[in-house]
């Protein structure tokens, strides 16, 4: 595999430019094999012109497709690379929740394997990431999908906001850059696509300070989405219905007493360099 200027394995290997802090690059990656490779190398190029201290992690959460083998692949050439494994698939909130554990360093970003989103904006979010700046929150210029797809995605958009009383503009939109250290006071439960809607409303009520900007979004390329089907779609409006009990009629997550659940399997066991599985 060759780029511009000479091979991969070069690409990632040569010093980078010296940045602010560290930053940690992931993707919850599931049946992505046609993509994935394409949006580790696009993070890789791009943490270079960053920072000199940064990782990418990608969770494959027990995809059935060739996605663990190409990612093998690419950690032969890219030491920058971790890949953590969920054997069998959780759901896409709890490959959030392994990749915000497994992060190590001051900044988080992360996006989707799917390539709908081009980690080169990543540059965008990180001019954004201000002293005064916990999280910056991507939101869709213009929403690449099946018409069926933004008229259910601007349904929900709009009704979590008024349920859940969000002011920003896109709470769906899984392109951010954040602070490690907002999980101090944010302690995500959800293994489901609700975590995004959790995440931004345990932020706000935290009293993490938010800024947007815009990105764009691609059509799919690869694979199908597993969001949009009438059962998910059921159960995601009773996980919707039991968040809202738990975070603005009960707010739970406000009280004092309150002990989160560890993350899934925190506890990594290595299987080769680069690779760790979480059975």
């Amino acid at each position: 595999m060759r780029a511009a200027g000479g091979t991969f394995a070069s690409l990632v290997t040569n010093t980078p430019p010296t940045a602010a802090g560290g930053l940690t690059i992931f993707f919850p990656a599931y049946n992505d094999a046609g993509t994935i490779a394409s949006m580790v190398i696009g993070a890789v190029i791009t943490a270079r012109e960053l920072t000199d201290d940064f990782e990418v992690v990608v969770v494959n959460d027990g995809s059935r497709d060739g996605t663990g083998q190409v990612l093998e692949e690419l950690a032969r050439m890219c030491p920058a690379l971790r890949i953590v494994t969920h054997p069998q698939n959780r759901g896409y909130g709890a490959a959030l929740r392994t990749g915000f554990a497994s992060a190590t360093k001051e900044f988080v970003f992360y996006t989707d394997g799917d390539a709908q989103y081009d980690p080169r904006e990543l540059k965008d979010l990180w001019a954004h990431m201000t002293p005064d700046v916990d999280l910056v929150n991507g939101y869709k210029i213009s929403r690449s999908d099946p018409l069926h797809r933004i008229v259910i995605g601007r349904l929900y958009h709009h009704t979590v906001k008024l349920l859940f009383g969000l002011r920003v503009r896109d709470v769906d939109c899984d392109f951010r850059l954040m602070r490690r250290s907002i999980f101090e006071r944010v302690h995500l439960e959800k293994n489901s696509g609700v975590i995004c809607l959790e995440l931004m409303k345990k932020a706000h009520d935290a009293g993490c300070r938010i800024v947007e900007t815009p990105v764009h979004h691609f059509h799919r390329a690869y694979g199908t989405s597993q969001f949009f089907n009438f059962p998910r779609i059921a159960r995601t409006l009773v996980d919707i219905a039991k968040l809202w009990s738990a975070l603005v009629w009960r707010k739970t997550h406000l009280a004092p007493t309150t002990q989160p659940e560890p993350p899934p399997d925190a506890s990594p066991v290595p299987v080769t360099k680069g690779t760790e599985e979480r059975s």
